[in-house]
């Protein structure tokens, strides 16, 4: 039984009912599904047809940059996803429209380059941030990790302010070998795999199972 206060776990990325298969296996708190165009994207119906097959305990992600509001709140309000991430540059009105119209939770996504441009990024209608590596012309999934003491800096400037720190998504260059030492440097709600756990571009059951098993300390 996973307690309920340890570090979830998001699979980004799929693509396949395969993909699905595997993960059910392991039950991470999340997986994400790519509307946006890279090389994980999926369709509607794809989408629908994962979710279908994943299991109930899973929630599934739809990310997005800069998509029409009517695409993301038709796929909240069919089911298709339980959750919104959102990659580009949507403003606080698009976030706050979503919550309106879906009561969905909201993930508002930003590149980490310097601490002033993380904490110039907080989403005050966001449920929750994701701090990613940032690469030029990418969405994310680059396998690459960015200074952890970027994020730790911008966090410790926020709480001296009294500002208060939203609980965040952790991504950027995760794999079963290197979660642990992370998340022993900086904690966070949920740390967020892609490619960490694929294998020539193809997700890969036995890494995620390492994944799994490196943040739960199974």
């Amino acid at each position: 039984m996973v307690k309920s206060n340890m570090t979830k776990i998001k699979i980004c990325g799929l693509k396949t009912l395969a993909d699905v298969d595997k993960v059910n296996m392991y039950l991470p708190e999340y997986v994400g599904f790519v509307f946006a165009n890279t090389r994980r994207f999926v369709t509607d119906e794809q989408a629908r047809e994962m979710k279908q097959r994943l299991d109930g305990r899973i929630r599934a992600v739809g990310v997005f940059v800069d998509e029409p509001i009517g695409h993301v709140i038709s796929l909240c309000q069919n089911g298709i996803i339980d959750c919104v991430q959102l990659h580009g540059g949507e403003s606080e009105d698009y976030i706050r429209e979503i919550k309106k119209k879906t009561d969905t939770t909201v993930i508002k996504a930003t590149k980490v380059q310097n601490a002033r441009q993380v904490s110039d990024g907080m989403s005050k209608e966001a449920d929750y941030m994701l701090f990613d590596t940032y690469k030029k012309g990418e969405l994310g999934g680059t396998g690459v990790r960015f200074p952890l003491e970027i994020l730790q800096e911008s966090l410790n400037e926020l709480a001296q302010n009294g500002r208060a720190v939203k609980p965040f998504f952790l991504a950027g260059g995760l794999d079963a070998s290197n979660v642990r030492e992370v998340l022993g440097r900086i904690g966070c709600y949920c740390v967020d795999v892609s490619t960490g756990v694929e294998t020539d571009g193809v997700k890969d059951g036995e890494k995620i199972r390492q994944f799994v098993e490196a943040v739960r300390g199974i």
